[in-house]
């Protein structure tokens, strides 16, 4: 990765809503995860904070982006009904933004940080657990990983999205906290709390039953389809450092892929 961005927009303008840093990746359209970074940080604010964003020109310092590519970003997210913008006025968030419409995943990290963001989570429990079954594949080196289990809900219908489960290597979970899931999403947390430097994360999704765990944390019927996400997350030396295993109620997720010509 390479590119950065500029002083913090919330620096400039008085009461507008100040977004997370973005690292870019040059090998990717700059629009794209310019629009990714600035929708997890809308979907994760917390209540209260401005509903302003800065102006177009501050918000393309602060991604160290064009203004034109600032403006396609921005036209993005207003596609999804996720801010309006007004003549004069400026910029605003819409108070009742929430995740809604498939994610166009393109292979950044941004992307699955803005897909995971928005929803209520609470931590059901974590602690060390045995490497066992699959993922001694995945930490052969290893007899002994830091699991933790989340819940998410909607945050507009308070409904049950999805239950998950991580695997994070001992010593990247000794520089996290646990309380630190209940505002992040996992990926956000292991890059910028724990310093990981991910290189890559390779996603499965498929389509399975609902066992009687998962449908009594999800609320949904025995049986009842559900999908079945596994993220394996590696560090830029290759180690895996974390596996997500989630599962979504099947009519609360969708999983889109787009292929640029």
């Amino acid at each position: 990765m390479s590119g950065g961005a500029g002083a913090p927009a919330g620096d400039a303008g008085a009461g507008a809503f100040a977004p997370d840093s973005l690292i870019l990746n040059r090998k990717l359209p700059l629009w794209y995860q310019v629009s990714q970074s600035l929708r997890a940080s809308i979907l994760g604010r917390h209540p209260g904070d401005p509903l302003r964003l800065p102006t177009e020109e501050r918000l393309a310092a602060h991604y160290g982006v064009g203004v034109l590519t600032m403006r396609q970003a921005l036209g993005e997210l207003e596609g999804e009904g996720l801010i309006s913008r007004h003549r004069r006025r400026g910029t605003f968030i819409e108070p009742g933004a929430r995740r809604s419409a498939p994610r166009r995943l393109l292979g950044s990290v941004d992307a699955v940080v803005a897909q995971q963001s928005g929803d209520v989570t609470t931590v059901l429990g974590h602690g060390p657990a045995k490497v066992t079954g699959e993922l001694a594949e995945y930490f052969p080196d290893l007899a002994e990983i830091m699991s933790y289990t989340r819940l998410r809900r909607d945050r507009a219908s308070d409904e049950p999205v999805s239950w998950a489960e991580n695997a994070v290597r001992p010593d990247v979970a000794a520089r996290l906290d646990a309380a630190d899931l209940e505002d992040a999403p996992m990926t956000k947390v292991l890059r910028d709390v724990a310093g990981v430097a991910i290189g890559r994360i390779t996603d499965t999704v498929r389509a399975t039953l609902a066992d009687p765990v998962t449908a009594e944390l999800l609320g949904v019927p025995l049986l009842s389809p559900i999908l079945h996400y596994t993220g394996v997350t590696h560090d830029e030396a290759g180690r895996v450092v974390d596996v997500a295993r989630i599962r979504y109620r099947g009519d609360k997720f969708s999983f889109s892929v787009t292929v640029e010509a």
